[in-house]
């Protein structure tokens, strides 16, 4: 649909190497909390939280620090209560960005991003000014060596796929994103192992820069990964 990005093949890269080192821990932490506080704590009738429960498990969490999370989402532990809010906005070479942020003190995070923005060489938008560039789809990301885009085109021939990109043996799958769970289903029913599902910002274009413009955006892409309060970032860069 939108082609292979080498920035998310990157970031897949990176975010094996933080969750070994559990830099990863904090975020997933503060997101089960909000999914827990909004949708309740049982995992079966909240499907956010199934997911991030998931996604916790996959980078070797403790169980006692997810149900800690969860019991601080749903208030049977004291807790910090995180303000969630978007910003979208242009970085080096003119590409496309939202970021998803979670914070206890918005307006510290507000101008810590701000300044990031400025020092990179990025411009911060208004609500609207690139999220119409994106449009939100389910997407699915495992390994597999021995998976191919035919058979699991056969295996999801009854669901509304949009794209399977194959990166080594690193599988991307993009989907309605009403199916997201049910295709999940499927494929852990077939065996393949499930690195993350989620609803995404899925760029409908990708765009390519210069290779010394490239390096200032992956630059200014990563130092937004790493800040404490970005839970996710998305972009137009292939």
């Amino acid at each position: 649909m939108s082609g292979h990005s080498k920035w998310a093949t990157i970031k897949r890269k990176k975010g094996k190497e933080d969750a070994k080192r559990g830099q990863i821990f904090t975020k997933i932490v503060k997101e089960i909390t909000v999914a827990a506080r909004v949708g309740g704590g049982n995992p079966e009738g909240n499907v956010r939280l199934r997911f991030l429960i998931d996604k916790a498990k996959n980078a070797n969490m403790p169980q006692e620090n997810i149900t800690r999370a969860i019991k601080k989402g749903t208030g049977e532990l004291p807790g910090v209560n995180y303000e969630s809010f978007t910003y979208e906005g242009y970085g080096p070479g003119g590409i496309a960005v939202i970021i998803d942020l979670l914070t206890d003190n918005k307006n510290r995070t507000a101008a810590e991003i701000r300044r990031l923005f400025t020092s990179k060489g990025g411009n911060l938008g208004e609500t609207g000014s690139v999220n119409w560039m994106f449009q939100q789809r389910g997407v699915i990301r495992f390994a597999s060596p021995t998976a191919s885009e035919e058979s699991l085109l056969e295996l999801l021939i009854d669901y509304n796929i949009d794209d399977i990109d194959k990166d080594e043996n690193n599988f991307t799958i993009t989907s309605d994103p009403k199916q997201l769970e049910s295709i999940k289903k499927v494929l852990t029913d077939a065996g393949y192992a499930i690195e993350s599902a989620d609803i995404e910002w899925v760029a409908k274009d990708l765009i390519n820069l210069p290779e010394e413009e490239q390096q200032k955006a992956y630059d200014f892409l990563e130092a937004l990964e790493e800040h404490d309060d970005v839970q996710h970032v998305y972009t137009n860069l292939g």
